[in-house]
């Protein structure tokens, strides 16, 4: 045709008479003048190729006879195998995408003497505006051009994988077809198993996370013939800018590597146990979606029990206490493909950086460490006793709590009075005066889930370095008074100081005091002495009235029921 095209021009408008006025011209090759030429030439045209270009085709005069404008759609047509008028495929060759010529025929190269119809008279020189589009080749492949390579690259694209990226998708002369980036939203896919268009499917294997990669493709291996929609027309070669977000497997496990791992681990975490942990949440092309330490607190659950993804739950087994490890979890071990909806997207890969602050688990007991005791070792700590000592507290990661010789004194309670945390409590029983002892104290035994707002956080562990400076031995449980001496006769009678038959408190007060300072008895040590003694009197007071009659007055030996009384 007037395309340049042997056969038949049924597509060319009638030109009528304007045909008769056609001038001669004694042309006697094909003249090309290149009227744009692209900065870029990656490709020219050869005979064999496929090729794809709007035209305008006119007379020397102006008039134009056909083109492809008009039609809306360009003229598709391979080079060198005359399909093309003479003059055309002689044109053609050495034109790159994007370059525009006008092309002079002379009429032995096009229509020769019969002309074409009422659309070419005889002896007509054609001038064509050309504008190529689109150039392939039967024996292309699919070109790749790796334009941005991460320097690390543990994993690629193999068949079989599931890949998110984002991509440009434009034709050869840069017409931008489809973008997921104006979708905000990656395209996720299977590679190599026939769910993508053949040259993608061929054109992402042995791509790495972060990779940037411009694929080329032919159309028989792109959207073929009938092209897809309006967007891509047909035997159009097709151009994917990519970027590699994420790459996994359905086979694959979870990855773990270990970072920074302790010298010495007494311990290593099972399921069941209960942890705090920081962690930053990135995905696999470094974007992050969480992070522990933005929240300034650690991340405090049961590990292998199902709280967490399985992931998690699994990448957490195995470590010790001040570990780092990187633990990446595929989607399906993670949150699968819908992800969270906000921060982590569907169908994605997590990469956790993790440090193991503390563990432990609900059935531990309180850890007791000696590391100094003296060659002789009694009398030993027990309930009653009061006790006074020096400690250090830390966190099992060695941070400071606080310690008792930052205030120049010791500690000091009673023992089995729920005066400290009953880890402590029983971290001090059996110790002797000048003993040391390093007490590993569970939450559970300590502060609990909540700890103390400021100084401990809730369900931590703590580490006490203890000393046991001074031990007062306490009294028999359930007395707050014992005699040191035989009890007299006239016990009453002597605290009966104004001889009116009943004990008022200031005379009970009085007579205690005395027996102790004297050596003859002995109150609870470790409490506050009046409230011991008022303690003693209420209880003797058996009808509450403030005084004690020699009827209420008994010794505790006599009792059947204990009281805290004499």
């Amino acid at each position: 045709g007037a395309t340049g095209a042997r056969g038949g021009v049924e597509f060319l408008p009638p030109l009528g008479a304007a045909l008769c006025a056609v001038p001669r011209s004694p042309l006697e090759d094909v003249v090309v003048e290149k009227t744009f030429i692209p900065e870029q030439c990656e490709r020219s045209v050869k005979e064999g190729d496929f090729v794809r270009y709007h035209y305008h085709g006119r007379f020397p005069d102006g008039t134009g006879f056909d083109s492809s404008y008009d039609r809306g759609s360009t003229y598709n047509v391979f080079v060198g195998k005359k399909q093309l008028i003479e003059g055309m495929d002689k044109a053609l060759p050495g034109m790159c995408v994007n370059e525009r010529r006008l092309v002079k025929i002379p009429p032995h190269l096009a229509y020769g003497k019969e002309g074409y119809g009422d659309v070419i008279p005889p002896d007509a020189v054609l001038h064509f505006d050309v504008l190529l589009l689109d150039i392939w080749n039967p024996e292309d492949k699919v070109q790749v051009k790796t334009y941005h390579r991460p320097e690390r690259c543990g994993r690629e694209v193999r068949v079989s994988d599931f890949v998110r990226y984002h991509y440009n998708g434009t034709l050869l002369d840069g017409t931008l077809f489809d973008s997921s980036h104006t979708r905000l939203r990656t395209y996720d896919t299977y590679v190599g198993i026939g769910w993508l268009i053949a040259g993608m499917d061929q054109g992402l294997l042995g791509m790495c996370v972060g990779e940037k990669r411009i694929i080329t493709m032919p159309p028989f291996l792109g959207y073929g013939e009938n092209g897809d929609g309006s967007d891509i027309p047909g035997q159009a070669s097709l151009v994917f800018d990519v970027v590699l977000l994420d790459l996994h497997n359905p086979k694959d496990g979870i990855a773990v590597e270990k970072q920074q791992v302790p010298e010495k681990c007494p311990r290593r975490s099972k399921a069941g146990d209960y942890m705090r942990y920081h962690y930053n949440g990135t995905l696999l092309d470094g974007t992050p979606f969480d992070s522990s330490y933005s929240r300034n607190s650690t991340y405090n659950t049961y590990i292998g029990m199902g709280y967490l993804i399985a992931g998690m739950d699994e990448g957490l087994l195995g470590v010790c206490i001040g570990e780092r490890r990187r633990v990446t979890i595929p989607p399906h071990l993670a949150y699968g493909e819908e992800g969270t909806g906000t921060t982590v997207p569907g169908s994605a890969v997590l990469v956790f950086d993790v440090h193991v602050v503390d563990f432990h688990n609900p059935s531990d007991t309180v850890q007791v460490a000696i590391s100094f005791k003296p060659e002789v070792c009694e009398p030993l700590a027990k309930k009653g006793d009061f006790v006074k000592y020096h400690y250090n507290a830390s966190l099992l990661d060695g941070t400071f709590i606080d310690s008792t010789h930052r205030y120049g004194k010791t500690y000091n309670v009673v023992l089995g009075a729920g005066q400290v945390v009953l880890g402590m409590e029983m971290g001090l029983q059996d110790m002797c005066v000048g003993e040391k002892r390093r007490l590993v104290v569970p939450p559970h035994l300590a502060y609990g889930e909540r700890g103390i707002d400021g100084e401990v956080p809730g369900s931590a562990v703590l580490v006490f370095d203890v000393e046991l400076v001074d031990m007062e031995e306490g009294l028999p449980e359930g007395y707050m008074f014992v005699w040191n001496d035989d009890v007299s006769p006239d016990l009453f009678v002597e605290m009966d100081k104004n001889k009116d038959s009943q004990v008022e408190p200031s005379e009970f007060s009085d007579y205690i005091l005395r027996q102790v300072n004297e050596g003859k008895g002995r109150l609870a040590p470790g409490f506050d002495r009046h409230k011991i003694i008022e303690n003693m009197f209420g209880n003797q007071d058996r009808n509450g009235d403030g005084k004690i009659t020699e009827d209420e007055f008994r010794l505790k030996a006599d009792e059947s029921v204990d009281h805290d009384e004499l």
